[in-house]
């Protein structure tokens, strides 16, 4: 019904941003949703540009226009955040965000008076908590989850320090930044005109590199120096939240720090637990039976519901109560740590299984794309060539046969051999 109901630019909007492997639905709430971020002539031409990152002159050949039109188009739909524009040595590139992480974000990360922001948040929480659709594309399907968890560093005891990887810390991925941006928290600012937000930070969650560059220069995020970003990580230690980023090892383009009571994705992780929807970090907590004193301020804590209080079965003191771990439904995160008034009673130890991260972005996108049955749509991208399309069709079809599907499923194919591969291919080729 909603594909019958939406306007023709919006349905193809929604159609291109389905071909990629982060899509979204199309119910009839989102194309509420992209009606009050653009017109449907600009739903129109945002349809037709590439998803990967691409110049004025790709444009202008979709849009059978001159470039400089292409170019007045493209920046003015990249001053509102619709499209990224990064600056290179060869000129601009654009980029079409996915939905999330990418414009649904942008559109709250800074208070504007250009669009309905009080509506715009309520359709996001009927689209994305009420409706489910969205979040259970986004977070459940199995395979690579788009967001991670950072272990909380203060939380790491002497040993752990010392076995501890840099893309495990949230500090050494602001240290190895090129620009950091600081912008208003989405997830709190939509409940602030939904559910109500909570006492947590709201100028706190982190964009880096090309993603900080473009928000900066549109004035969507400020740009902040690295000890102001680490004082504000420790901000974030002081209020019990959860640093949660894209699931890289290299240059991750966002850390969040997130709060159980409004961020959509330990929403989901609360609500759909068992089902993984964001990637753990390498630790578990430990707790002592015999320290744990059963005061709950670790329960209380808990983002996503992983502990609960539970009898001690202490014959001597029957009413005594103790913290006991869901590890299927733990994070890691850590939090629970620091809120433990008795020291060490809880510790962190090592998951038995190694957690798989993909080397970056790109590899991150393609083990999604292969995972979801999208692979085609990255090589053959371009909506301007027929003969693209069709192949496209074909390429899909064989790997959707049995015995290729399995190959490219496998976890050694994702992780090992393409993560080898794309970690030799320089930033300009991708």
């Amino acid at each position: 019904m909603a594909h019958q109901t939406a306007k023709n630019g919006y349905r193809k909007l929604a159609d291109r941003l389905n071909q990629f492997p982060q899509g979204a639905p199309p119910t009839e709430l989102l194309f509420q949703i992209l009606r009050v971020l653009a017109s449907e002539k600009e739903a129109h031409w945002l349809s037709q540009v590439p998803i990967r990152p691409f110049k004025a002159e790709k444009a202008a050949v979709s849009w059978r226009v001159s470039t400089s039109e292409a170019a007045k188009r493209l920046n003015e739909l990249a001053e509102r955040c619709l499209l990224l524009d990064m600056e290179t040595d060869s000129g601009t590139l654009y980029m079409l965000p996915p939905p999330m992480a990418g414009f649904f974000e942008f559109s709250l990360m800074r208070l504007r008076d250009d669009i309905d922001q009080p509506l715009l948040s309520q359709l996001f929480y009927q689209y994305i908590t009420t409706e489910e659709d969205f979040i259970r594309d986004l977070m459940l399907k199995e395979g690579t989850p788009i967001g991670r968890a950072y272990v909380n560093e203060e939380a790491l005891d002497r040993d752990n320090q010392l076995h501890v990887l840099d893309y495990e810390k949230a500090s050494e991925i602001m240290r190895q930044a090129k620009d950091i941006a600081v912008g208003m928290c989405y997830c709190r600012h939509k409940a602030s005109h939904t559910t109500g937000t909570c006492q947590a930070p709201m100028d706190i969650c982190m964009t880096f590199g090309n993603t900080a560059d473009t928000l900066i220069r549109h004035g969507y995020a400020r740009r902040v120096e690295l000890s102001e970003c680490l004082d504000l990580l420790d901000l974030a230690y002081e209020h019990h939240l959860v640093q949660f980023g894209e699931n890289v090892q290299r240059q991750p383009s966002f850390i969040c720090n997130c709060c159980g009571c409004c961020c959509e994705a330990l929403i989901a992780a609360r609500k759909f637990g068992l089902l993984n929807p964001v990637e753990t970090t390498q630790y578990l907590p430990d707790i002592s039976s015999h320290a744990c004193t059963g005061c709950g301020r670790c329960v209380k804590v808990c983002p996503v519901e992983a502990l609960g209080l539970v009898s001690a079965n202490d014959p001597q003191k029957p009413d005594r109560k103790i913290a006991r771990l869901d590890e299927r439904v733990c994070l890691g995160c850590a939090v629970c740590v620091r809120a433990c008034p008795v020291d060490q009673t809880i510790k962190l130890k090592r998951r038995p299984q190694q957690i798989v991260t993909p080397v970056t972005s790109v590899h991150r996108i393609v083990m999604m794309a292969i995972e979801r049955g999208k692979l085609q749509n990255l090589i053959f991208d371009n909506q301007a060539h027929l003969s693209h399309r069709a192949m496209a069709a074909v390429l899909g079809a064989i790997l959707k046969m049995p015995p290729i599907k399995q190959i490219m499923a496998s976890s050694q194919m994702k992780s090992r051999y393409l993560g080898s591969l794309i970690s030799r291919v320089k930033p300009g080729n991708v």
